[in-house]
């Protein structure tokens, strides 16, 4: 299912986490004699949160967080081929000209040409997305959901796609059939718009369509986060619990929302798997996204990346339609037929500037990371969280390695900036604090 959630966003905006886990580490002691007691090594703290956890802990999480380096690069040859097979086997003019038999209404057209599009997308990439969001997920552990229920939420998250990139798809070619000169300007605009609309409203009004939400009765447990809401403006008077355990056992949580929709969420298996302290810390982090305006960060950074998009296109789509267009019954860019070779360009595209795009989101989670550890003041409940993303991702890459394929700062520069801030924060008397993996 994931080249159906890349062909949604795919066509918001013409382009192609939670934390899980890990058995908690016995007690790590680092204070001394009174009269040894000396400044906290950040360096040598970091070192013994990493020893914690066991080498084939280690050696599966690595396995598994590798083994999706992979699964980019087959995701992307697998979009191409579609978009390729679709092109040149006349199956997308051919989708076109039924549309086009069946209503005289342009805006039609579109629509009739959009739903069986993103059906055959969703078939064809089927085998892919069964392997590496079931059958993967089950072999690691990471999933608890059966297989009906699972194969229902991606029938659901079809019928999203559907409409979602009917609609997209509408405003895309009345923007190409009217700026036949700018259409690469306009169609950043619309990208933009529907990406917005994506990462503002798909938290509050789509997530719910697979989880239930109902707020938490804990006082303990939600006081706390509500008084951090407050201090931080935070719009709340509730904090939600999603019930994420029957799909996976991995904790999340999330702030977000926009005018008068702000919500706080987190996933039953934080409830349950994390402390107070670290369930404190991972919704400062959250916080820290809605305070520091990541949403709308992002969706610069990526506007900018949507503009290369279309300029790109621009370049490279009506060459390819003066040479192949004629083979594969793509008439011009205002054409349905070739959305398949728009899809073509802009994944390629995405797919080459894949670092840049996972440093754009890196940059914005470690602002978090920082805004969290300032506000909850629990060092030793982030690095132990920062710990327990170590279950599906690798917690010590290289730097070529992290720059490349992370999205999220590794555990490493995680822990190692908890315990910069617990050595600059804290009296050199209680920097050695013992840490305990008990509530």
């Amino acid at each position: 299912m994931k080249i159906v959630v890349v062909l949604l966003l795919t066509a918001c905006c013409l382009i192609a986490n939670p934390l899980v886990a890990v058995a908690q580490p016995t007690s790590i002691s680092l204070t001394t004699a009174p009269e040894k007691r000396k400044q906290l090594d950040p360096a040598a703290a970091t070192r013994a949160w990493l020893a914690t956890v066991p080498a084939e802990k280690r050696a599966r999480s690595d396995a598994y967080f590798e083994g999706g380096y992979w699964l980019i690069l087959w995701n992307f040859l697998l979009g191409a081929a579609i978009s390729v097979f679709l092109l040149s086997s006349g199956l997308s003019a051919r989708l076109r000209a039924f549309a086009e038999r069946t209503t005289r209404f342009q805006s039609l057209q579109v629509a009739l040409y959009a739903v069986p599009y993103v059906l055959l997308v969703f078939v064809f990439s089927f085998p892919l997305g069964v392997y590496s969001d079931y059958f993967r997920e089950h072999a690691y552990e990471l999933a608890t959901q059966t297989f009906g229920p699972w194969f229902r939420e991606q029938l659901i998250g079809l019928a999203i796609a559907m409409i979602a990139t009917t609609i997209a798809l509408l405003v895309l070619y009345a923007v190409l059939r009217h700026a036949r000169r700018t259409w690469w300007l306009w169609g950043t605009g619309a990208g933009v718009l529907f990406l917005a609309i994506a990462m503002l409203i798909a938290p509050v009004f789509i997530a719910p369509l697979f989880n239930t939400y109902k707020p938490i009765a804990d006082s303990k447990i939600s006081q706390p986060i509500l008084a951090m809401a407050s201090a931080n403006e935070i719009p709340v008077q509730q904090v939600f619990e999603v019930d994420a355990s029957r799909q996976s056992n991995r904790v999340s949580a999330n702030v977000s929302g926009l005018f008068g929709t702000a919500r706080i969420s987190l996933n039953d298996n934080l409830l349950k798997q994390c402390t107070l302290p670290e369930i404190r810390a991972v919704m400062a982090h959250e916080m820290g996204h809605y305070v520091l305006n990541h949403s709308f960060k992002l969706i610069l950074y990526f506007g900018l990346f949507i503009f290369g998009g279309f300029a790109v296109s621009r370049a490279v789509f009506e060459r390819a339609v003066r040479r192949w267009g004629g083979r594969w019954g793509v008439r011009d860019i205002a054409d349905p037929a070739g959305f398949p070779l728009l899809v073509l360009i802009f994944s390629t595209f995405f797919f080459l500037i894949t670092p840049l795009a996972n440093t754009a989101v890196r940059v914005t989670e470690r602002e978090a990371d920082a805004f969290g550890i300032n506000t909850a003041r629990e060092a030793d409940g982030f690095a132990m969280v920062a710990l327990k993303l170590g279950s599906y991702r690798k917690l010590d890459p290289g730097p070529v390695e992290e720059f490349i394929f992370f999205d999220h700062p590794s555990g490493r520069a995680r822990i190692r900036m908890a315990m910069d801030w617990k050595a600059a924060n804290l009296p050199t008397g209680d920097a050695g604090t013992t840490l305990s993996a008990g509530r």
